[in-house]
């Protein structure tokens, strides 16, 4: 007969440890590290190992978690009043958590893990009496358990350094990927540039050659010229000398022409300016006119508003007749210097006219002479 125990029939301890790679990725590695060690025959031994490597990564409170998650794939290996099966298997995992604590390394390699195991002597572990009040002990267990807090700390940013290292070298490989399709094509395109060299190369070689051929031709052109060259160039310095004194002379005609035309342009200038006093003084009349002319209509004004008032009172009528004919003298003696100064407007008008016309015609007399002269001078 089969031995029943809390599993059920004919089914061994490693079949619900292997559940634990399908549920926790990260038991991949003991289950495959697991099935590679040698002299493991049974599946006792297997599971032995198993959990020696889950005590030594500190998971074996995540990984019996996760199988007693799923109790519904546990029933295939326990009875329904098994351990795993009730509220306990919760609990006991909870407890499993405290190992976590402890920094094991057990030895996998070379142990007789199919066989039953002996009597295992805790006597080693416990404490005596004498031990209790041993405060040194104490404060070394401390001393310890802070050093392995602070390695497991490390271990953590080991292992975040790894994954990110991990990272890194992907993005690496991907990079040395790309650098490499770009170096060759980078390659492809140095060697049609060198092709391109060459075939330069060797055009450069021929248009050498031709322009040496050219350079010969001209050399030979050059030399004969320059014999010609020598004998013109006698009968040239002579005519050269003859151009060089006319040019002199030439030249001193045009800055004394030069001269002139600055005179008569100062000339022009000083005409404009009377030319404007006249008009400012011709404005300044017409403004005088203007209000004279203002003042006579005042006066007329005047005059009916007086007329208008003789017819209406007769009793002041020899008065009103000599303010009348003091207004009249007014406006007689206005009108007479308004005639006056229209007469000397008309004058000055007149001869300004003639004095602009007679100079105009004097400058651009003396500068059609002068650029005649300059048009000689030139040719």
């Amino acid at each position: 007969m089969v031995r029943k125990s809390f599993l059920s029939y004919n089914k061994t301890i490693w079949g619900p440890l292997e559940l634990v790679e399908k549920l926790y990725p990260e038991a991949e590695e003991i289950g495959a590290s697991v099935r590679d060690l040698p002299g493991l025959k049974t599946p006792l031994g297997r599971a032995r190992a198993w959990l020696r490597l889950a005590l030594m990564q500190k998971k074996m409170a995540d990984y019996l978690r996760c199988l007693i998650i799923q109790r519904d794939l546990l029933s295939e290996f326990y009875e329904y009043h098994a351990l795993m099966m009730e509220e306990e298997g919760a609990v006991i995992v909870g407890l499993l958590v405290g190992l976590n604590v402890i920094d094991a390394n057990l030895c996998v390699k070379g142990e007789d893990l199919d066989s039953q195991v002996g009597v295992i002597d805790f006597s080693m572990y416990l404490k005596n009496e004498e031990d209790i009040g041993n405060k040194e002990r104490n404060v070394q267990i401390a001393a310890i358990l802070d050093q392995k807090n602070y390695v497991e700390e490390l271990n953590r940013q080991l292992n975040s350094t790894v994954s990110s290292l991990h990272s890194r070298v992907d993005s690496l490989e991907k990079s040395n990927t790309k650098l490499i399709e770009e170096l060759a094509i980078a390659k492809n395109n140095i060697i049609k540039l060198q092709e391109e060299n060459h075939q330069l190369r060797s055009e450069n070689k021929l248009i050498l050659m031709k322009t040496q051929q050219h350079l010969e031709v001209t050399k030979v052109d050059v030399e004969t010229e320059l014999q010609t060259y020598k004998h013109s160039r006698q009968g040239l310095d002579e005519m050269y000398n003859e151009a060089r004194k006319q040019l002199r002379d030439e030249s001193q005609l045009r800055q004394d022409v030069e001269n002139e035309l600055a005179v008569q342009v100062s000339m022009k200038h000083e005409i404009e300016l009377a030319m404007k006093l006249l008009e400012k003084d011709i404005h300044e009349k017409q403004d005088t006119l203007i209000g004279l002319r203002q003042q006579l209509e005042e006066v007329k004004a005047i005059n009916i508003e007086m007329y208008q008032k003789l017819q209406g009172s007769e009793d002041g009528l020899k008065e009103k007749n000599e303010i009348i004919a003091r207004l009249e003298e007014k406006t007689n003696k206005i009108t007479a210097a308004m005639r006056q100064l229209e007469q000397s407007d008309n004058d000055l008008l007149t001869q300004t006219r003639t004095i602009a016309m007679s100079l105009v015609k004097c400058a651009s007399s003396d500068t059609q002479d002068q650029y005649k002269l300059v048009k000689d001078i030139s040719f």
